[in-house]
């Protein structure tokens, strides 16, 4: 449906497995029409009622996510360790004659191995042939500031590293990996074990109990045995992904077009028995922190559910197994050497800062300049990036979101105008979205180059919000990968410069999601193409006028 004002229908509350209290449900006093179809574009601001909506009870409104839980500790501001060591000390040198890299690396492992701390790096401009690898929690690498402290990366991972390429001969650095890259020393071991050509994500641990069923947006869980639970502990919730497709069908929305999508044959990497499916796919897996057990059998989350748990889908809580948090990277810039860009997905690693299987980071204050991938995040929880950067020559991927990474934040962020253009044969893409990533956000954000990039494996219950762009980027993702969308994506308060409402306009293809305050826009419709049939059930409002709820994030924090 496609409406000025926020009714939702009786099937729409009761077609699915949630439904909104019914002091939620908003006087219906707009007309609806069929998804896709054309709506009034009225001005009356309804956001404030629409997060009336979902403040009634957070975590099982039909169309917004929650996302009041994203970025470091749940949101909080992450800590600033004592200075322990600086990269001089260990012999770097601010010379461009001069490969610091070794330097780097032993203040670093220095840091490490002595329980953590900040490693500090003074003004200049310090050459580096190969990638620094932060591999222990607790480390901070701090400069002067993006335009004082350099770090100047002369080759891509594809020479100071290795090759990565899949048998299509594309280079799976075009999508991962960085040249600073924190990720545990088992998970690069696994990695390197399997020629990175199999799991990605965490190595999970011991089974510690099995998880009873429950509904989208509760906290209050029923297990089995609660003795190896702690409050504070971080687990992972894995949920089987069985072969009859109900789990993505769930995650999809529940909506009429879902059943009769052909899972296997459409969406083999993430269907159970299809023959082609991604070993990161075969369950749901979503770290969670438990924030009191209250008694032999219960224990009540940080945050609410994402999803149903059904007694047809098995669920247990896992160790999260060898990871690393509270590293930050602050300050500073990561700049590659200025080489012509390859063709789509033939990129040779010229990237910036990698995040891989790790909980609770940040980076703060960082540009990534002349890059293939600017900042990543592969299978990760709660990370923070705030106030970044990424500018000088054309990108493939400013920003990529990967492989179940959740609840992460990019908070200030800037896309600039490239200073060599992207040549022929090549895509930028911009705010990249996938796997079945969940609670992310994007805010506070400018991009001269690229688009809202949901690149298919049904990302679900993510937020763009309080963006201007100038919407000149393409949509990816494989076709084996499936959807491009699952539910509650929404988009808020967005300002498009070019009128392309190309990946931005979502009511002809997202599935019970959500777009308030599209401003720009010189025609509708996504330009993407549709996955499920019949009513998405999804909701636009207030087109071509500013919310007065101009943040979603900020507004979810606020009420929660």
């Amino acid at each position: 449906m496609r409406q000025d004002r926020p009714q939702l229908s009786r099937r729409l509350l009761l077609g699915g497995a949630v439904a909104l209290p019914a002091a939620a449900a908003l006087p219906a006093s707009a007309a609806v029409v069929p998804s896709g179809g054309t709506a009034t574009r009225g001005r009356e601001d309804v956001s404030a009622e629409l997060l009336d909506q979902w403040a009634e009870a957070p975590g099982t409104h039909p169309l917004i996510p929650d996302i009041s839980h994203a970025g470091y500790g749940g949101g909080e501001r992450p800590r600033r360790p004592r200075v322990v060591a600086r990269v001089t000390d260990f012999g770097a040198r601010a010379d461009l004659a001069v490969d610091s890299a070794a330097a780097f690396t032993a203040a670093v492992r220095y840091a490490g191995e002595h329980g953590g701390g900040t490693v500090v790096v003074p003004r200049g401009t310090y050459r580096l042939d190969s990638p620094l690898w932060i591999q222990w929690s607790n480390v901070v690498l701090k400069g002067s500031g993006p335009d004082d402290t350099i770090l100047h990366f002369t080759r891509p991972l594809d020479e100071s590293y290795r090759p990565n390429l899949q048998p299509s001969l594309q280079s799976r650095w075009s999508w991962t990996g960085g040249q600073i890259w924190v990720i545990a020393p088992e998970r690069k071991a696994r990695s390197e074990a399997e020629d990175f050509a199999a799991s990605e994500g965490w190595l999970l641990g011991d089974t510690l109990t099995a998880v009873g069923s429950a509904s989208r947006g509760q906290r209050t869980l029923l297990v089995a045995d609660t003795s190896r639970l702690a409050a504070g502990d971080l687990v992972v919730l894995e949920t089987d992904n069985p072969a009859d497709a109900g789990v993505l069908r769930h995650v999809a929305g529940d909506v009429a077009g879902v059943s009769a999508y052909d899972w296997p044959v459409k969406a083999p990497q993430l269907t159970t028995g299809s023959g082609g499916q991604y070993i990161q796919y075969a369950t749901l897996q979503w770290p969670v922190r438990i924030e009191a057990v209250l008694g032999d059998r219960l224990v009540r989350l940080a945050q609410p559910l994402r999803y149903d748990l059904r007694p047809s889908w098995p669920s247990r809580f896992r160790e999260i197994g060898p990871t690393l948090h509270d590293v930050g990277v602050e300050s500073l810039t990561i700049r590659n050497e200025l080489r012509p860009m390859t063709i789509h997905n033939r990129h040779p690693g010229s990237n910036g800062l990698c995040f891989q299987a790790v909980h609770d980071c940040w980076a703060d204050d960082v540009r990534v300049e002349n890059c293939d991938l600017g900042f990543g995040f592969t299978t990760t929880k709660a990370v923070t990036l705030t106030d970044v950067v990424v500018g000088g020559r054309s990108a493939h991927h400013s920003f990529a979101c990967r492989m179940q990474s959740h609840d992460n934040l990019v908070d200030g962020f800037e896309i600039e105008q490239f200073t060599v253009p992207l040549p022929s044969g090549s895509l930028h893409h911009g705010l990249n979205l996938e796997g079945l990533s969940a609670g992310n956000v994007w805010r506070r954000g400018t991009m001269a180059e690229g688009t809202f990039d949901t690149h298919r494996a049904m990302p679900f219950e993510n937020a763009r919000t309080d963006i201007t762009l100038t919407n000149n980027g393409r949509v990816g993702g494989s076709a084996a990968s499936g959807p491009l969308f699952g539910a509650r994506i929404a988009h808020w308060n967005v300002r498009v410069s070019s009128g392309v409402p190309y990946a931005i306009d979502l009511a002809d293809v997202a599935p019970r999601s959500i777009t308030v305050g599209l401003q720009g826009l010189g025609s509708a419709g996504s330009g993407l193409p549709r996955d499920f049939q019949g009513d998405l059930e999804n909701g636009t409002y207030q087109l071509a006028s500013r919310p007065s709820v101009a943040d979603l994030y900020a507004a979810q924090r606020a009420r929660s």
